[in-house]
């Protein structure tokens, strides 16, 4: 990988697995607010990126904050990694160098 190409993953729900995000064709943010993702690929496979609970629901937007964040690290250089930090009630994604 040259300095000058970006590869953002994104950590799944446990944080056990990364996904990077081009590999993504489709996010649905369902209303228990799961957040998951649907890849590019033959066998249509779908992976859950976190899990939301009945009291601490992540925004309605959060999906649309990933694909903003992605676009913005997208223009950087290295890899990154981005997941969900559920913290004081605050949903957010952090993003950091690999």
């Amino acid at each position: 990988m040259s300095g000058t190409n970006t590869e953002v993953w994104i950590a799944a729900n446990d944080g056990q697995d990364m996904i990077r995000a081009d590999a993504i064709v489709v996010l649905r943010l369902d209303e228990s607010g799961r957040l998951t993702a649907q890849l590019r690929d033959e066998a249509r496979i779908t992976v859950t990126l976190l899990e939301g609970s009945s009291h601490d629901q992540p925004p309605k937007d959060f999906h649309r904050q990933l694909i903003q964040k992605v676009a913005e690290l997208a223009d950087s250089s290295g890899a990154r990694l981005m997941y969900a930090q559920h913290d004081g009630g605050t949903w957010r994604w952090i993003t950091e160098r690999l």
